[in-house]
């Protein structure tokens, strides 16, 4: 029975190099697996309306301290600029990932 954390970890290791045929696989945590395509699509517009028609009125508001009640009572100019702003971050988060 393999107790210490090291002797698991290597058996794991091992297991998953089988499994997978990957060779040469020293630490688990930095391997990287790249894709051509992202793994999460870009957020479209009727999706972000659909989001803020879901948001909850009368809770507290998150880190950004802007409450539902001004998200969802803000025109379409609004939304759109936080449509615009999402799709920035996963823009930037995609090209961090690859």
């Amino acid at each position: 029975m393999v107790t210490d954390s090291n002797s698991v970890m290597a058996r794991w290791r091992n297991h998953f190099s089988q499994l997978f045929s990957v060779h040469d696989v020293n630490d688990v945590r930095h391997t990287e697996i790249h894709t051509a395509v992202p793994l999460v699509p870009e957020p479209s517009a009727f999706e972000v309306e659909m989001a803020i028609d879901k948001l909850k009125r009368h809770k507290s508001s998150g880190n950004d301290q802007f409450p539902a009640e001004l998200i969802k009572a803000g025109d379409r100019t609004i939304h759109i600029q936080i449509y615009k702003h999402i799709n920035s971050i996963w823009n930037k988060w995609n090209y961090l990932r690859s």
